[in-house]
């Protein structure tokens, strides 16, 4: 299928009130899959996530903040980083989790082991911590008093996630 077609074949299953289209019946029998992840509460699923890479947060804040050729390279240099840090905790996180199941799974609990992940696990959270208060500074010194303003806004009403 035409990638083009995605938008209208996805928009017909929705927007078709209660006429019955397709075999099925009910709203959810319309739904594709997909939609149902996104629904549940899919992490990534929401335009603020990071699942998309850095070119679509960098569109929507150079749309909503005005930003000129020079914030935009900065821009994309500091979520470039934020995100490669954002994938490393995500790798240590099931790392951990994978150690946690080791640990359950043996025959005997090894409780130096299990305390010894979690550890591992919270210095992976503090070492994204401080990549996001780092790439918050920078991105605070590299935008202007209105974008600021502007950017703070977008981050209180849950527009874009930190």
């Amino acid at each position: 299928m035409h990638p083009g077609m995605m938008y209208w074949w996805k928009y017909g299953r929705r927007h078709h009130g209660d006429r019955g289209v397709w075999a099925g019946c009910g709203s959810s029998a319309h739904v594709a899959p997909w939609e149902h992840v996104a629904a549940a509460g899919d992490r990534h699923a929401d335009v603020s996530g990071g699942a998309f890479g850095v070119r679509r947060p960098l569109r929507f804040l150079a749309y909503k903040l005005d930003l000129d050729e020079m914030q935009m390279t900065e821009l994309a240099r500091i979520l470039d980083e934020l995100k490669t840090e954002r994938a490393q905790a995500d790798v240590d996180a099931r790392r951990t989790l994978a150690a946690f199941a080791d640990v359950v799974g043996a025959e005997t609990f090894d409780q130096s082991r299990a305390a010894e992940t979690a550890v591992e696990r919270t210095r992976s959270a503090e070492r994204l911590a401080g990549a996001v208060a780092k790439a918050l500074a920078r991105i605070h010194g590299l935008l202007e008093p209105e974008q600021r303003t502007k950017l703070a806004y977008l981050i209180r009403t849950g527009a874009l996630s930190v």
